[in-house]
């Protein structure tokens, strides 16, 4: 799957793309992924990934233009709150998960910017 983010037809389509596109820059860098779309009826977490013995949440944001923010700048509180607490009900759900450490990571992908358009935010809600 070579295919630029913003190239599938639907939202749905280019949201997945740029998941698969920054999963591969992670697994790259070392992180190994666990989940992928964990579900729950407080929110989504795109990726679980995991970094030595610390537990990666991570964000996925798609931007085709800086227009109206970054893909960074998209995560509120109220979506920070949101992937917390569906965090909270994955560790819930994995119960040796919950004795590591964990961290929330925000990969947002748009325009280019020297790094193909990949800006890797780590610890993005400064909980290390």
């Amino acid at each position: 799957m070579n295919t630029p983010p913003g190239s599938g037809t639907r939202p749905t389509d280019r949201g997945r793309e740029a998941e698969e596109r920054a999963c591969r820059h992670l697994t790259a860098a070392g992180l190994r992924l666990l989940e992928r779309n964990f579900n729950s009826r407080r929110g989504e977490i795109d990726l679980v990934m995991r970094e030595g013995a610390t537990l990666v949440f991570v964000e996925v944001r798609y931007r085709r233009s800086d227009r109206f923010g970054s893909g960074a700048e998209s995560v509120d509180r109220r979506k920070m709150s949101r992937i917390l607490a569906a965090a909270r009900h994955y560790l819930q759900l994995h119960p040796g998960a919950a004795d590591r450490p964990c961290r929330f990571d925000v990969v947002a992908i748009g325009p280019g910017d020297g790094n193909g358009g990949i800006d890797w935010i780590r610890d993005a809600f400064g909980t290390d």
